[in-house]
């Protein structure tokens, strides 16, 4: 599937390597004023080659919107934006068109369809995200309307956890760092791995503030089933936590619970989310990314014909994925957020009596 969401869905579509990239929104409700430039930031945040720490290739990843707005405000119309590919060099991958490339989706996509687009991974290229970021960006706006923003950083890179979390200091941090304390170990961590044609995995923090009580749809829509499967979704993304996440496993009831008083929890172990539905609090996602799995170093794979060869891998690639992961987790989250607060609207006849009375 190429789609994301119920009321307010992103479909997003094109390569890494081919023509161009982008997403179609729908949903977004009419008259929100369409922020253009702090779109283009976002992509900014995402779009490779910005320090020595991510690829080099680079691309301006400049957004177009073609549809759905009109003077400035949404019109209530399909959303279609694009992003034209400018620097790709598919000739570096000539050497893999009949080899499958260990922890990539080469294997199982030639598999599935019987096709082998092997430029940049094709479909299955973390670049796609530039797509996901663009809609995210709409939601943000809208969300921002409801009082609900969304932060995030790199609260671990190969290991090395942050010992506290500073979103500020992410904003400015060429990582994303959430810790100045320990950023220079987790930046020579990477340039490490680099230099020995190897890569490291980390850890997004991503957290939600403003959010109301009341959105996730259970059973089958819960919110954080929903968040689980949109930070999934990444490339590269292995392993998601709400809250406390797997610690609450090692917890008693009585260590894990969130006491209740007349002005709210006193603690967030759940991540805001109790029963499949928001409480008020601070939604809190953690998400993994596992090691970029284009390294330079000789490895042992199969081609079409399922003999074994060895092989060594060229083009550009990101030492830590998870650097630019920090931008597409906030985006899927938005996106995730914009959805259930559109859900919600009709659950209680008061909301609906406003609208019409």
């Amino acid at each position: 599937m190429n789609s994301f969401g119920k009321k307010f869905c992103i479909t997003t579509f094109g390569e890494s390597h081919g023509k161009a990239l982008g997403c179609i929104v729908d949903g977004v409700p009419a008259g929100l004023k369409v922020d253009e430039e702090f779109i283009q930031s976002e992509l900014d945040r995402r779009k490779p080659g910005k320090s020595r720490l991510e690829t080099a290739r680079k691309e301006a990843d400049k957004v177009e919107i073609l549809s759905g707005t009109f003077e400035g405000f949404t019109t209530g119309t399909p959303i279609m934006m694009i992003i034209f590919n400018q620097n790709q060099k598919s000739r570096d991958y000539d050497n893999i068109k009949d080899i499958f490339r260990p922890g990539h989706a080469d294997f199982t996509y030639f598999h599935k369809y019987g096709i082998r687009d092997y430029r940049g991974g094709g479909r299955s290229s973390a670049r796609e995200t530039a797509a996901r970021v663009a809609g995210g960006a709409i939601a943000k706006l809208m969300l921002k309307t409801l009082g609900i923003e969304i932060k995030s950083g790199l609260c671990e890179v190969d290991g090395i956890k942050a010992n506290s979390y500073d979103f500020n200091y992410a904003k400015s941090s060429i990582l994303y760092a959430l810790d100045p304390k320990v950023e220079k170990e987790q930046e020579d961590a990477i340039l490490s791995a680099k230099r020995k044609h190897d890569s490291v995995g980390g850890v997004v923090l991503t957290v939600a503030t403003g959010v109301p009580i009341g959105l996730g749809e259970p059973l089958y829509y819960k919110l954080d089933a929903i968040l689980a499967e949109a930070m999934m979704g990444i490339n590269a993304c292995k392993g998601v936590e709400i809250g406390d996440g797997t610690l609450s496993s090692s917890l008693k009831g009585s260590q894990n619970n969130d006491d209740i008083t007349p002005d709210g929890f006193s603690s967030n172990h759940s991540g805001g989310i109790l029963g499949g539905i928001s409480n008020g609090d601070d939604i809190v996602v953690k998400s993994h990314f596992k090691p970029t799995p284009s390294i330079f170093q000789e490895q042992n794979t199969v081609n079409i014909e399922n003999k074994s060869i060895k092989f060594e891998l060229k083009g550009r690639h990101d030492p830590c994925v998870a650097i630019r992961g920090s931008v597409v987790c906030e985006a899927m989250m938005a996106l995730v957020l914009a959805d259930m607060t559109l859900l919600n609207m009709g659950k209680k006849m008061e909301h609906l009596q406003k609208i019409y009375s």
